[in-house]
């Protein structure tokens, strides 16, 4: 499913709370979590940073990219490791049946992208269990913190349902 440029703009809009990078601390961070949330990081930085903090994310999708320059992934031992391909503006449906199964394996879970990340927030976001939360990074201004609720589902499937 390709992204139409109709859905641009309306993607630049974070989905959750918008933490500014220089709030973007451990403990600013944790007030969203609940005791038992499973974790979600989308994105090479975003992922890099909640390990640094401590805070080992549920399922990580990571491109190897940030800002579209090659990067070493972070590190991380003993993760279940997953690999798709999903090219940049799109998303696979493979990919969505790689995010369906990670919620399936016992966490840690990885998925390594070969292509682009971005997007797949949206099925996370469709796919999640009840108590997780998504984080990922809003380029230039901070991270994002989604709190999936049946609001987000439904809008995050509306999304897919408009992408051809």
């Amino acid at each position: 499913m390709k992204l139409p440029d109709s859905l641009r703009d309306q993607l630049k809009i974070p989905l959750g709370i918008l933490l500014l990078e220089s709030q973007t601390d451990k403990t600013n961070i944790e007030k969203y979590f609940s005791g038992n949330s499973y974790v979600i990081t989308v994105g090479d930085r975003t992922t890099e940073k909640m390990i640094g903090f401590g805070l080992i994310p549920s399922l990580q999708i990571i491109d190897g990219k940030e800002k579209r320059a090659k990067r070493e992934p972070p590190k991380l031992a003993n993760a279940i490791e997953l690999t798709v391909d999903n090219p940049a503006a799109e998303i696979t449906s493979q990919s969505i049946d790689i995010i369906k199964k990670a919620f399936t394996m016992q966490p840690p879970v990885r998925i390594s992208v070969n292509g682009e990340e971005d997007l797949l927030v949206i099925p996370a976001c469709v796919y999640a269990p009840e108590n997780a939360i998504i984080l990922y990074g809003q380029p230039n201004e901070g991270l994002v913190i989604v709190k999936i609720t049946p609001e987000i589902r439904s809008k995050t499937q509306k999304l897919l349902d408009l992408m051809e």
